[in-house]
């Protein structure tokens, strides 16, 4: 089983979401940003990699959302909470990236394996 990480990347009571530029079926739909855990990582340290890949920015990772979601039947996604720790998120393999507030988070058409953790994020912020 491959294991996915997605960030939600906290500031200031806000999520950081971004605009999937590829692959053609996902291009224009929102996610937390992330990626793939390579063998013999460490979730955590993949989280923080893939921030400063994607982003430019370094991360501090908090904890995790309860709670997996499948991406397909052999890929598993789970979402560390993070705050920035140095820079500002400049993105590099999406085309767009938001801040939302709790009440934001339905505005926007999510990737159908974050949604699954849109509930527990919006409880996170809500408690901010």
């Amino acid at each position: 089983m491959q294991e996915v990480v997605g960030v939600a990347l906290i500031d200031g009571g806000r999520v950081l979401a971004a605009r999937r530029s590829r692959p053609e079926a996902l291009a224009g739909l929102w996610e937390l940003p992330g990626g793939k855990v390579d063998q013999g990582e460490d979730p955590a340290t993949a989280a923080a990699r893939e921030i400063l890949e994607e982003l430019g920015c370094t991360v501090s990772i908090t904890g995790w959302l309860d709670g997996s979601s499948a991406i397909s039947e052999d890929v598993v996604l789970r979402v560390a909470v993070a705050h920035l720790a140095v820079g500002d998120p400049v993105p590099s393999e999406h085309d767009a990236v938001r801040w939302l507030r709790a009440d934001e988070l339905d505005g926007l058409r999510w990737v159908d394996a974050d949604v699954a953790f849109l509930g527990s994020l919006r409880a996170l912020l809500e408690a901010m």
